[in-house]
């Protein structure tokens, strides 16, 4: 069936009904507010994100922005990717810890050709992002 995926219950419409409410609401709410369950939530939530990832443009990125948002005590960071290019900010990436290793799986993610168009790369002067 052209509206639904494998053996889905909810159809794509309705799964991106869902998520577009889980924007707003937390998703207790939501489930609450169209009587399902919040484990449906969560799928209709997480079907959005796996279709935007796979139908993402990665192309004419010149510009990137790195830095790290703490995400839990004791030291625990997160590294982020930003796309930065004048009229078009989103974020591109997010990686565990704030190390070398971390920013390089950046560039393995965003592959050679592309990481050899940027122009710029900005970032706070920590040593393992120079």
């Amino acid at each position: 069936m052209p509206w639904a995926r494998g053996k889905r219950e909810l159809t794509d419409t309705y799964q991106q009904f869902l998520a577009h409410w889980a924007k707003k609401l937390p998703w207790k709410e939501v489930a609450a507010s169209f009587h399902t369950s919040w484990e449906k939530v969560f799928h209709a939530v997480e079907y959005v994100v796996q279709w935007g990832l796979e139908h993402r443009d990665l192309s004419n990125i010149t510009a990137i922005g790195v830095d790290e948002i703490a995400w839990r005590k004791g030291h625990k960071y997160l590294t982020l990717a930003y796309q930065i290019d004048a009229g078009k900010t989103r974020l591109l990436w997010i990686g565990k810890d704030r190390t070398v290793k971390t920013f390089l799986g950046f560039f393995r993610f965003f592959g050679e050709q592309r990481s050899q168009a940027l122009k710029f790369i900005c970032s706070d002067m920590w040593k393992p992002y120079l």
